[in-house]
């Protein structure tokens, strides 16, 4: 069984109500969930406190998981940085500073193993070809808002154009790429 097919039997198990599978879920993919939200926050006791909110939403959500639409990490990611954009967006409104901080030392080994490694290499190539099909502008869009953790708001400013006009382009944008990538 392939790691992305142990991810997705475990997020059907996790649909089912099934513990185990969900500690086993947890033990599998956290380094990496915690990974997006400390990049994402730059801040430690935050991403700790996102994580927790993260295993609660992929419990409630494990049932509208749909395996034919992203990879199961794909999906487990979008929560988790949604839900750490969400809490630097309550952060920043609560007028409560977000400052680096350095990890790198305290998290633990998530080498990705020579499977995982050429199954990345393969949906980064596919994304990359597809990306390059987007207009030039709208790429660097969903590379700066989905990569790099930009929010839509900051991605307004830097581009001069008005907020809605970056969610439809990001909108269209990854309509083309799941497209693009036979979704």
């Amino acid at each position: 069984m392939t790691p992305r097919d142990e991810i997705e039997a475990l997020i059907a198990r996790v649909a089912m109500a099934d513990r185990r599978a969900f500690a086993t879920l947890y033990v599998r993919t956290s380094a990496k969930l915690y990974g997006i939200c400390i990049r994402v926050l730059r801040d430690e006791a935050m991403a700790e406190d996102v994580l927790q909110e993260v295993y609660v939403r992929i419990w409630n959500r494990a049932g509208q998981y749909r395996a034919n639409r992203f990879s199961p990490m794909t999906w487990l990611i979008a929560i988790a940085r949604h839900a750490a954009i969400d809490r630097l967006r309550r952060a920043r409104r609560e007028g409560r500073a977000v400052e680096p901080v350095e990890i790198a030392e305290r998290l633990y080994d998530t080498e990705p193993g020579p499977a995982q490694q050429a199954e990345a290499r393969s949906e980064a190539r596919a994304l990359a070809a597809c990306l390059a099909e987007l207009a030039e502008d709208r790429a660097e869009m969903v590379r700066r808002v989905y990569l790099h953790g930009q929010t839509y708001a900051e991605m307004a400013e830097a581009s001069g154009v008005k907020l809605n006009t970056v969610r439809t382009w990001l909108r269209r944008s990854l309509m083309q790429l799941r497209e693009c990538l036979g979704g």
